[in-house]
């Protein structure tokens, strides 16, 4: 079966550490890296680094162009994450196509459907948050300003958004940048619908840990942005 091929092709990639710790530096990049890079960060031989980033783009993990450097001499190998969406199941579940599917149905109800969809990606953010709330936290809204902003930076991480979080001096404006889309293949079929539900989503992580914050979106990957970028304005009152 091919999905366990592949599967297995990953995790045998994945299983060794510094090749698994190097796909975990690119992720956190958020762009290009070199074989150079590479090892100089991890204190090994470039050969060496050349040959983890390549068993990484052999199962679409990373994916590579040469390009001129301007400086003259030899064009140089770029890597970066590729635009595939990496997942590991034992069996195979292929939520995709089950999201896929549950989002035509529900826009084929109208506004109804649509309304329904945005509340269940709302809750879906709300209880995602809530996984990574601190052992023994009374009430979120407890929380210090920097507990929450790591509570938020945990959930993203573990939905597959590979987050960027940063916040203003008085700590009243929160702004934060996605690198990665797990939804989408989806969304390239069904943007506006999928982008909105994607928005509650983020909505919900966030009304989990503020009583009031208003979310607005600046920039999104489907229209080009190498990033989806959101301002969340919060009142010092909220806090």
């Amino acid at each position: 079966m091919k999905w366990m091929e592949q599967t297995l092709k990953i995790t045998n990639v994945l299983s060794d550490p510094t090749r698994f710790n190097i796909y975990q530096f690119v992720t956190k990049r958020h762009g290009e890296v070199t074989v150079q890079e590479i090892a100089d960060s991890f204190n090994i031989h470039p050969n060496v680094a050349r040959l983890h980033l390549s068993k990484l783009e052999d199962v679409n993990m990373l994916i590579s162009e040469t390009k001129k450097t301007g400086k003259g001499g030899r064009p140089s190998r770029l890597y970066k994450l590729s635009d595939d969406v990496i997942e590991l199941h034992f069996p195979a579940r292929d939520y995709k196509l089950l999201a896929s599917i549950a989002i035509q149905t529900m826009m084929s109800l109208g506004n109804v459907g649509e309304k329904a969809l945005f509340e269940t990606g709302k809750k879906f953010g709300e209880e995602l948050v809530k996984t990574q709330l601190p052992h023994q936290t009374t009430s979120p809204l407890e929380l210090t300003f920097e507990q929450k902003l790591n509570v938020l930076k945990e959930a993203s991480t573990m939905a597959g958004f590979y987050p960027e979080f940063n916040h203003n001096i008085d700590k009243t404006k929160i702004f934060f940048q996605i690198y990665n889309c797990p939804f989408k293949e989806i969304a390239a079929r069904h943007n506006d619908i999928v982008c909105s539900t994607h928005f509650a989503f983020l909505k919900g992580m966030f009304t989990v840990l503020f009583t009031d914050v208003d979310l607005v979106e600046q920039e999104n990957m489907m229209t080009g942005c190498n990033s989806c970028s959101y301002h969340a304005f919060i009142p010092l009152t909220s806090q």
